[in-house]
């Protein structure tokens, strides 16, 4: 049984933006995306409309919610097997992930990386 562990991506002065994201949404968004990590973390095998690996990208994952008529996205990485680490969060208005998030993920992943001695 393996259990992953979602954390948030915190800036050098100590800001996240995840939290940031997640405080300008509604208090039922933030419920349904909240509900989606919980089962990401809780899950063996997590369904892809999910969490699912972003292809041409350094590693980064897709946390995806659906709300009505709104499509969230968190951004973030692996950190081992175990740990996940969320970088961004947008609402999605086009049909491909914006390459801007992507290389911002990426961008927080390497300073992640980088600070805490795994680069």
């Amino acid at each position: 049984m393996c259990m992953r562990k979602i954390d948030f991506y915190k800036t050098i002065s100590g800001k996240s933006p995840i939290e940031e994201f997640l405080d300008s949404l509604s208090s039922k968004q933030t419920q349904k995306i909240i509900w989606v990590l919980e089962a990401i973390e809780e899950l063996n095998i997590v369904p892809k409309h999910y969490f699912k690996k972003l292809v041409n990208t350094d590693d980064i994952w897709e946390v995806r919610v659906i709300l009505s008529s709104n499509i969230f996205r968190l951004l973030g990485f692996l950190d081992g097997s175990n740990l996940v680490i969320l970088t961004n969060g947008f609402v999605k208005k086009t049909r491909k992930t914006p390459i801007n998030e992507i290389k911002l993920a990426e961008k927080r992943k390497k300073d992640y990386l980088k600070r805490n001695n795994k680069l």
